[in-house]
């Protein structure tokens, strides 16, 4: 129970410091090319209920498997698909249904969330082996 328990802090931990400096310098260009379209103030409650099971998916789907197989590698490469298909799908889905939903936030954001789920998971994976394995 222990390595789920750290596994699950650790890859929080990285996965919303790493989004909370991306958003905090890259909210501008969300905003000036997707203008309209944001609310004011982000629901947080929201955002969090997303945090919560988004890291759940994380560790559920990259972390607990590369440890069961001893390999950080694992954990990226399914971290990176991971992202590719969860950032895709909110990506590519606002690309096809909403007016004015720029390109250029669907490439960035689609690149991001890629690399930050892999990155998430390699982390709680490391961090997850060291302090609990």
């Amino acid at each position: 129970m222990l390595k789920y328990i750290v596994a699950y802090a650790a890859t929080a931990v990285i996965f919303f410091a790493c989004d909370f400096v991306w958003l905090s310098t890259m909210g501008g260009f969300y905003r000036e090319r997707a203008s309209g379209l944001f609310l004011d103030k982000p629901n947080l409650a929201i955002a969090g209920l997303f945090y919560l099971v988004y890291v759940g998916g994380v560790v559920f789907l990259a972390v607990i498997p590369g440890l069961s197989g001893g390999s950080w590698s694992a954990a990226l490469l399914a971290g990176l698909v991971l992202g590719l298909v969860a950032y895709g799908t909110y990506d590519l889905t606002n690309l096809s249904t909403l007016k004015n939903w720029p390109l250029a936030v669907t490439l960035v954001d689609l690149a991001w969330g890629t690399g930050l789920t892999g990155v998430a998971a390699t982390g709680g994976f490391l961090v997850t082996r060291w302090l609990a394995a």
